[in-house]
């Protein structure tokens, strides 16, 4: 799939815009031991009557979303991915209970105060300048519903982080201190991506990192199994009195 006109002011996916077919391999292969979810599942401690993912893409987390809550919205700018994830919606005959529209994370296509949890995973467009999307947020989540934003730990150390960091036009600063500044809380998880074949996993490099650092990344990779050291950011509406300032947490 190659990529098509985007609803609404949107920063392109260097990855699944572009690669669909090739970054589900990567869906398929991140967090077989589902700290995600687990991590999830322990900010809502309850489940939810709406949730939206935001960034859905092909709408791979959407059946995860649905087992947490009554209703799912995804949410895409790309209209590629948005009628891939309404695809899937249908395929797992998820479509009584979930939704997938067109729009971006500054402008969501909700009403104020309607959701429980507004989720977004691997966010790039989530970090320093991303104020409107956050704000956004805050207008469509209930007073006591929850924001997550799931991310690569750019403060992880060697490795993915590292390549991350070093891959040319990559966003590196999504750093725990803008967070802490915006009320979140961070729970470090030390996630793993683990492939069936060692081609999926080189082409799945091949996408996340400039050419150059794709191949030191394969090189320093043995196997199949790739250390993703991951965040789960996450912040409670509160709108008296004013939430508290976020904490970093293991």
């Amino acid at each position: 799939m190659s990529a098509a006109p985007v609803q609404g002011p949107a920063t392109p996916s260097p990855n699944i815009w572009h690669h669909p077919r090739v970054y589900e391999r990567l869906n398929r292969a991140a967090d077989p031991d589902e700290l995600v979810a687990g991590a999830l599942d322990r900010v809502l401690a309850t489940g939810a009557a709406l949730a939206v993912d935001v960034g859905c893409g092909s709408g791979f987390h959407l059946p995860m979303l649905s087992r947490r809550a009554a209703r799912v919205v995804g949410v895409d700018p790309h209209p590629g991915l948005v009628t891939m994830a309404r695809q899937r919606v249908q395929r797992a005959r998820l479509s009584d209970r979930v939704s997938v529209r067109p729009g971006v994370a500054q402008r969501l296509p909700l009403p104020d105060r309607s959701a429980d949890l507004v989720f977004s995973h691997w966010s790039y467009f989530f970090g320093p300048g991303c104020e409107p999307g956050v704000a956004e947020a805050t207008r469509v989540l209930k007073d006591g519903g929850v924001q997550v934003v799931v991310d690569v730990d750019v403060e992880g150390g060697h490795g993915y982080p590292r390549w991350l960091a070093d891959s040319a036009g990559v966003r590196d600063d999504r750093r725990a201190d803008f967070f802490d500044r915006m009320g979140f809380t961070t729970v470090r998880l030390p996630v793993v991506w683990r492939f069936s074949r060692r081609e999926d996993l080189t082409a799945v490099l091949a996408i996340e990192f400039s050419p150059e650092v794709a191949s030191r990344a394969a090189a320093e990779t043995v196997g199949t199994t790739l250390p993703v050291p991951s965040v789960l950011r996450w912040r409670r509406i509160s709108r008296s009195p004013p939430a508290a300032r976020g904490r970093t947490s293991r």
